[in-house]
């Protein structure tokens, strides 16, 4: 979601100034460029009045290119003419109530928001926290921060003041424990153990895009979970190391004595006893929603399955067309089931309530969708989109860019590009459209082309001045260190940064070498060829 972003320099009052230095002086350039950007609402109608205008040139100029798959002869379209503009005109309710990520992250949503407003969240990330021996607190919270990511935003606002609390009163830097808690939530964003909102809202614009060369080309959630879920330990143990042997060494001993008034406090009381109770029941209904699934799934003729199927991904295809439905379930039923033990939900209005707030807080994402949709369908229906793809793989091939240099410029070059806009959706809904056709061209799955634009998105988060959770950040900062600026902060995450990148794409490339599928029926590899022969082979009569 875009966020709006502050200059954070010398907030506190009695701060110092911002130091300099070469270092200081390039983050103070990206806060001024990023912040200059146009909203990202306003870069989708531009790159759509971009497409009416280039779609007119090109079939002026009379471009056309051969289908890879269909063989056939496409002709780029012109939608500034008589029957385009038609269409474009017409189109514009259907495009947006069929942009693929809509609906699934708004139903998603719905139950995450209950489970979040009712407190379970917070809840259940304060008794992972505060319950592990103090030797191993510091990959906990950086696992807690990973696995927040299945509640939203909710670890960027909860995690870091209760981490900075833990430092404190272990005797350690409190800025470390902001820095551990900040570099799972944010570094290890996509990673997961579970499915989360992301998931989906992903999926449907690699659909979308894999569309151009193969029509009804299938992306379900669970596409690339495999890799995320092994990702989990990997950058657990990529942060605990980094935490404890360079960020922690390099803040040094922490004074307390010249900290602010009130800093020992700042974090949350432990949790209430009707909380523990409230966690218990939730992880019953958690159980039993689980239980009630899986009976649908695991039987030969369960309701998820296809007994028709002739694999188990094909039988599996009710399953995975329902995952949006069970992320829901399982995250409002044991969300209900807190709110109601703990008291907060009181009746069935409390909880119409919370589901209306977290709807009220999707407004931006449903503006931001609308013109979104409007260029992906426009960039689609002139046949740019496959115009570039295929001229793009054709003179990637002829200059031999392929294989793993092609595979880590793409990584770095999404790393590089979410420092100038951190909104996850945003960027792919741009950059899906050209990459995923492209890799397709060039023999690797849209799933491949998704898990590698997930793990570029997610390492730079922790170091773009455009998280709208900076100011959060540099609040919880303050407290312990009145001089802190943005610079501080960034230059604190800059190692988590650069090793998540370097440690998360190693093991790209090693899963990308050995082959093993990405998620459910998900596989690396893409045969362009061999589908346009099934397209284009006879039917029999």
């Amino acid at each position: 979601m875009p966020g709006t972003n502050h200059e954070s320099g010398n907030s506190a009052a009695g701060a110092l100034p911002r130091p300099r230095g070469l270092f200081n002086i390039l983050l103070d350039g990206v806060e001024r460029v990023g912040n200059r950007l146009p909203d990202q609402v306003t870069i989708f109608v531009a790159l759509g009045v971009v497409t009416l205008l280039v779609s007119s040139l090109g079939a002026w100029l009379g471009w056309s290119v051969v289908h890879p798959t269909k063989g056939t002869t496409e002709v780029v379209r012109n939608l500034l003419s008589r029957d385009g503009l038609a269409w474009v005109l017409g189109s514009v309710v259907s495009n947006f109530a069929g942009f693929p990520p809509l609906g699934t992250v708004l139903v998603a949503m719905i139950g995450v928001g209950v489970a979040e407003r009712t407190g379970m969240f917070a809840a259940l990330l304060k008794l992972l926290v505060m319950s592990v021996p103090a030797a191993l607190v510091t990959p906990t919270i950086v696992f807690a921060g990973i696995m927040s990511n299945v509640a939203s935003d909710a670890g960027y606002v909860i995690l870091p003041p209760l981490a900075a609390m833990l430092f404190h009163s272990l005797g350690r830097h409190p800025l470390a424990g902001v820095g551990a808690a900040f570099a799972g939530v944010a570094g290890g964003f996509s990673a997961n153990l579970l499915l989360s909102t992301l998931d989906p809202m992903l999926a449907g614009l690699t659909a979308s895009a894999a569309g151009m060369i193969q029509k009804d080309y299938g992306v379900h959630a669970a596409v690339n979970y495999y890799f995320m879920l092994v990702s989990v330990p990997m950058l657990t143990l990529v942060g605990w190391f980094v935490s404890e042997r360079i960020v922690e060494p390099r803040l040094g001993r922490f004074d307390a004595q010249s900290a602010p008034a009130g800093a020992d406090n700042a974090g949350f009381a432990p949790l209430e006893p009707i909380e523990r109770t409230g966690l218990w029941a939730a992880l019953a209904a958690f159980v039993v929603t689980g239980a009630l699934i899986a009976w649908m799934v695991v039987p030969e003729h369960g309701v998820l399955r296809d007994p028709k199927g002739q694999d188990t991904i094909a039988k599996l295809k009710p399953f995975f067309a329902a995952l949006v439905a069970i992320i829901f379930a399982v995250f409002i039923v044991p969300g209900i089931v807190f709110g109601v033990v703990t008291g907060r939900l009181r009746s069935d209005r409390d909880a119409a309530r919370m589901m209306s707030q977290t709807m009220s807080s999707m407004g931006g994402y449903v503006v931001l969708a609308f013109f979104a949709a409007q260029f992906i369908e426009w960039f689609k229906q002139s046949n740019l989109g496959l115009f570039i793809a295929v001229g793009g793989a054709e003179l990637l091939r002829s200059v031999q860019f392929t294989g793993f240099p092609l595979m880590i410029s793409f990584v770095l070059v999404t790393a590089l590009f979410n420092i100038l806009m951190s909104s996850a959706s945003a960027k792919w809904a741009l950059m899906a459209p050209v990459f995923v056709p492209m890799f397709m061209l060039l023999g690797k799955s849209p799933e491949a082309a998704q898990a590698m634009y997930r793990v570029g998105d997610s390492c730079t988060n922790a170091i773009t001045p455009l998280n709208s959770y900076f100011p959060v950040l540099l609040a919880v900062v303050h407290r312990y260190l009145p001089s802190a600026g943005i610079g501080t902060l960034i230059s604190m995450m800059v190692p988590y940064s650069i090793a998540f990148l370097l440690a998360w794409t190693v093991m790209l490339m090693a899963w990308m070498v050995i082959g093993a599928p990405l998620g459910p029926g998900a596989n690396i590899l893409y045969d362009a060829a061999a589908i346009g022969a099934a397209a284009t082979a006879p039917t029999a009569p």
